[in-house]
């Protein structure tokens, strides 16, 4: 038996006592998240457009020295609050700035956020003793969790807030008058990280508590959550009052409004069927979602009637899933909070079952492998079109592998639980390295970021010829913005600035060795070339290819 298995072994012991178990594998699946973490920074860059952005807006408000407004090349940024900004900010200060502590920030927040859940386990089902270990390694190995507790973006900081909200939810609901100061404070602290959509995965849960809490006083219920609303007000209005003043009309009026109503019209611009979610919860929820045992466990449980940790779980999660279905603007980020829920309800079903194998997650885990192997063999020619260089065959063979070794063990009895846990997170990074001499090379920015930080350095002008999204602004350290251009304003700028430099993007077959280019390189399927002012204005002149 493979020393792993052994491991899960030794933990899953039923002689141990199931508190401790249960320990073992919450700090299991802290193992798995600093794993995971580990891989993404070495094999992953801050990618554009978002994670770049984002560095960026935070190195801005680090050079300005201003920690109420954001900033993005120089002007105001509206689209985001200031929290995540300010964490970054926090550990430039302790360790200077460094490109690997904005990394860090998302696992440190996702392993609080592990621990949240742990203990909402035990609130939920305290005569479960240890499946608070089951439900943290649920969630450190669902697919989209993974993604997003690596990456530069504000989902998991969300759902860590809303698991402090819930907890206050459950202590209010206890009768603890602090319950609802919590919930202030979560809400306070989600609407600094990503504005008022906090309360859209916290209010609906209040709202059902009839349904998952018979008993319940409305009137002392329904008016401590007004209190814990305008106590959540109040902190995101310490930070909006002052900076609305300190950014200037325009920006407090995006701050206040405009966001709010861009957000709607983006929103129905970009339309998305009602049903575009549901035949992504495989892939999202991978591999849970895709496992027989958890649809079998479902029907039984529903059968046998729903307890009140169950209806907590269903009134937090579906409301919130179906709100964002009806919603136009959909992004599978969208979903994150919800996950600790879905980690909870499937660690309660499986609990006292015995039987559940775990072919088909390993099976699918095992064709992904192959086809891994084929892709690094060049047997795949669409493929080949779309990356700089084939991946390595060792992470698919290695896939391949470990799915037949859980199928195995699945076979012999073992706890499915960690077993699929060690799958999902395997596939992931696993993924991550065979695709890392494939795709870095074209979202890698930070080499034209250096090279525009050496112009700017001469004393001549940039500019970007197209939508600019602050890509190179933390990576290169430059201190002045780039001049964003498009159409025939880049034209006229490219004429009066003729010592000046421009980035353009290139797309088709045009034959780069020609162009006397300062910087060149792939990006994001196509080619990014830094050159002076009077080429930059050539290739924009000649036809498409």
């Amino acid at each position: 038996m493979p020393r792993w298995m052994k491991l899960i072994a030794m933990i899953m012991n039923r002689q141990h006592n199931p508190e401790s178990a249960g320990r073992g594998l919450l700090l299991l699946s802290l193992l798995l998240l600093a794993a995971l973490a580990a891989v993404a920074i070495l094999t992953r860059p801050l990618t554009p457009i978002d994670e770049t952005r984002y560095v960026s807006v935070a190195w801005e408000m680090w050079l300005r020295g201003d920690f109420l407004v954001p900033f993005k090349n120089g002007a105001p940024y509206s689209d985001k609050p200031p929290f995540m900004f300010w964490m970054f900010q926090a550990g430039w200060a302790l360790f200077g700035v460094n490109d690997w502590w904005p990394r860090l920030v998302l696992p440190l927040f996702s392993a609080g956020g592990l621990f949240l859940t742990y203990r909402l386990a035990r609130r939920l089902w305290p005569q479960h003793a240890g499946l608070g270990g089951q439900v943290a390694l649920v969630l450190a190995s669902a697919l989209l969790w993974i993604i997003f507790s690596t990456s530069v973006m504000f989902d998991v900081m969300l759902a860590v807030w809303v698991l402090l909200g819930l907890h206050g939810v459950l202590a209010a609901a206890d009768g603890k008058r602090r319950g609802f100061a919590m919930m202030g404070i979560a809400i306070g602290l989600g609407v600094l990280t990503k504005g008022p959509v906090i309360l859209l995965h916290l209010l609906p849960v209040v709202a059902l508590a009839p349904w998952w809490n018979p008993g319940l006083k409305w009137g002392r219920w329904f008016g401590g959550t007004l209190l814990a609303v305008l106590l959540g007000a109040a902190i995101a209005l310490a930070w909006a009052l002052p900076a609305g003043f300190s950014g200037g009309e325009a920006y407090r009026n995006a701050i206040f409004w405009g966001q709010t109503a861009n957000r709607m019209v983006e929103s129905f611009a970009h339309r998305r069927p009602v049903w575009w979610y549901v035949p992504l919860l495989p892939l999202l929820l991978f591999p849970w979602f895709a496992w027989p045992a958890w649809w079998k466990a479902l029907a039984q449980h529903r059968r046998a009637g729903l307890d009140r940790g169950s209806r907590f779980c269903l009134a937090w999660m579906l409301p919130v899933f179906v709100a964002f279905s009806l919603i136009s603007g959909k992004q599978p980020h969208y979903l994150v909070p919800l996950f600790p829920a879905f980690a909870l309800l499937t660690a309660r079903l499986l609990v006292g079952r015995t039987d559940a194998r775990v072919g088909l997650p390993a099976l699918l885990a095992a064709v992904l492998g192959c086809a891994m192997v084929l892709a690094a063999t060049g047997q795949i020619a669409a493929l080949q079109r779309q990356v700089v260089a084939l991946p390595p065959v060792w992470p698919g063979a290695i896939l391949v592998v470990l799915a037949g070794a859980v199928w195995v063990a699945g076979r012999r009895g073992t706890s499915p639980v960690p077993n699929l846990a060690l799958l999902g997170a395997a596939t992931l990074a696993l993924v991550q390295v065979a695709a890392m001499h494939s795709i870095e090379p074209m979202y890698d920015v930070k080499p034209m970021a250096q090279a525009i930080k050496q112009v700017q350095d001469e004393g001549r002008p940039v500019a970007n010829i197209s939508t600019y999204h602050a890509q190179y602004q933390f990576l290169g350290r430059l201190r002045t913005p780039l001049v964003e251009l498009q159409g025939a304003d880049a034209t006229r700028w490219l004429a009066a600035h003729p010592e000046g430099y421009a980035v353009v993007y290139l797309e088709g077959s045009r034959k780069l060795a020609a162009i006397p280019a300062r910087h060149t390189q792939a990006y994001r399927g196509g080619r990014a070339v830094l050159v002076d002012a009077r080429t930059a204005a050539d290739l924009l002149a000649a036809p498409a290819e």
